[in-house]
């Protein structure tokens, strides 16, 4: 596993731990700034909640919504986030090519092989021509035959 999350007792938050914190002092500093930062979330969102006036928002939800939105802001890159993506053949491919070479981050780079591996699957004529290769780090890259169909 290229990498472990830590639960801060955020609702759906995660934070995603690079596998070069495996330092037990690097590890402890940022398990630190991570605990800091929920700390500062939970203080935002109290606050914004005594704060924030009812009557700017139609609904209830959009008011709560709002107000994690702003809290948001103090969460470092390293929170996990869900998306949920849709695109083309031809996107799919330039997303790949472009995020799975060795000058990516390793986490985009992850995640565009595991969604090469997933679309292989589905559509092995669209997807088969890519060549997965293990870089000397453990990391790994895919590389087209056919750039740029």
């Amino acid at each position: 596993k290229t990498a472990y999350e830590i639960s801060l007792g955020l609702v759906g938050s995660e934070m995603c731990i690079r596998d070069s914190f495996s330092n037990d002092k690097v590890n402890e500093l940022f398990n630190k700034a991570m605990e800091n930062a929920a700390t500062s979330y939970e203080e935002l969102v109290n606050s914004l909640e005594e704060s924030l006036d009812e009557s700017l928002f139609e609904k209830k939800t959009d008011r709560r919504k709002a107000i994690r939105q702003a809290a948001r802001s103090v969460l470092p890159n390293a929170t996990e986030t869900k998306l949920f993506v849709t695109a083309n053949v031809r996107a799919w491919r330039h997303f790949i090519e472009m995020r799975s070479t060795p000058y990516a981050d390793w986490e985009i780079r992850r995640m565009a092989i595991q969604i090469l591996n997933l679309l292989v699957k589905e559509a092995p004529l669209l997807f088969g021509d890519f060549k997965i290769e293990e870089l000397p780090d453990g990391t790994s890259i895919a590389t087209p035959l056919h750039s740029k169909v």
